[in-house]
């Protein structure tokens, strides 16, 4: 009887012993272990540059979306139908304005153009026997002119023979780089469908779709902020087109900006256009500031000699500059270059 009072006590009462021991184990811990001040990083202080957080007015804007296109283009199909018997360019090959691109098997036109001689010839011959025969009043002024008609239609027939026979020899109309290439040698080419796309990566510009409830906002002749990604490119395009008709499915009007060094720019890249907004207060900061760890966004701001690992969220990207939508206060001292690696709770000194 007395061990199951024993037992029954434990039972009753061990739940709350242990929750207890473990509460003052926890506590203790806690106590231990918190520490809020930041611990200073052994070693010398390492030298930095900072600047000063500053907000600035600036123009507010919206990126639309596009392609870097060629601004001289050029299809090239044939005029004739026709076997291919020579094509001298492949892939990226650079040419010259003038220089041969296809040729194309000409027998059943040089068959018409031997012709088309024949009959000149042969008219020429009648009309100037008929002529001898006017000075010897033995034919009339009416065969004479009939004579003339003729010879002039088979002359006629001659240039067309010889303009068919051109076309059988394609050459470029513009300088530049074979940009596509869909036909080779043995092919049977048809009139109109393409064969080779020559464009001229010298003079380069950028197609962007823009809403309607942005177009107001630019006009023929602008200057706009463009990024090209790929080729780490930030400049500047002049509006140079603006189509004066919508899509009715997207809602968007077609504009066309002028590049300016195009260098690293290639027809087919991705691009940003910032179209203008309103003026807004922003916080900048430059490039060198903002380092990228994984997925966060950080900086090392200065108080009292010590640096300080901020994370921050950024906005708009500009030439040499990063907006900072948070994360940041005016006024605060942040590292923009510094002479060794820098870790939280480091102490620098500030170079002027």
């Amino acid at each position: 009887m007395k061990h199951k009072r024993l037992f029954s006590f434990a039972n009753r009462f061990l739940p709350a012993i242990v929750c207890g021991c473990l509460l003052i184990s926890g506590g203790c811990k806690g106590e231990v272990g918190y520490d809020t001040k930041p611990q200073a990083a052994p070693g010398p202080a390492v030298a930095v540059h900072v600047i000063t957080a500053r907000e600035s007015p600036t123009m507010s804007g919206d990126e639309v979306v596009g392609t870097v296109e060629a601004v001289h283009r050029a299809v090239i199909s044939a005029k004739v139908t026709g076997t291919i018997t020579e094509m001298p360019v492949v892939l990226g090959t650079t040419v010259k304005q003038g220089d041969l691109l296809v040729k194309l098997s000409a027998a059943e036109i040089s068959a018409r153009l031997s012709k088309a001689e024949t009959a000149v010839a042969e008219a020429k011959r009648n009309l100037d026997r008929e002529e001898r025969l006017l000075l010897k009043n033995a034919s009339t002024r009416v065969t004479v002119n009939s004579m003339t008609d003729g010879y002039k239609m088979a002359e006629a027939s001659l240039d067309e023979a010889k303009t068919m026979l051109g076309y059988c020899t394609i050459r470029a109309p513009i300088s530049g780089v074979v940009s596509q290439k869909t036909a080779s040698v043995g092919d049977m080419a048809t009139v109109g469908v393409p064969l080779l796309i020559l464009e001229n990566t010298d003079v380069v510009q950028a197609v962007v779709a823009v809403p309607e409830a942005q177009l107001a906002a630019i006009k023929p002749g602008d200057t706009l902020a463009v990024r090209v990604p790929a080729a780490k490119v930030e400049t500047t395009g002049t509006v140079a087109e603006i189509a004066p008709t919508g899509d009715a499915v997207s809602r968007t009007s077609l504009v066309k900006l002028d590049l300016e060094g195009g260098g690293a720019l290639r027809p087919g890249q991705f691009v940003r256009v910032v179209i203008p907004g309103r003026e807004v207060t922003t916080l900048t900061l430059p490039e060198t500031a903002v380092s990228v760890f994984g997925q966060m966004e950080r900086i090392f701001v200065v108080e009292k000699n010590i640096v300080h690992l901020r994370l921050i969220r950024s906005g708009t990207s500009r030439v040499g500059e990063i907006e900072i939508l948070s994360g940041l206060n005016p006024g605060e001292q942040v590292v923009v270059d510094q002479s060794a690696p820098l870790i939280d709770g480091q102490p620098v000194k500030v170079m002027p």
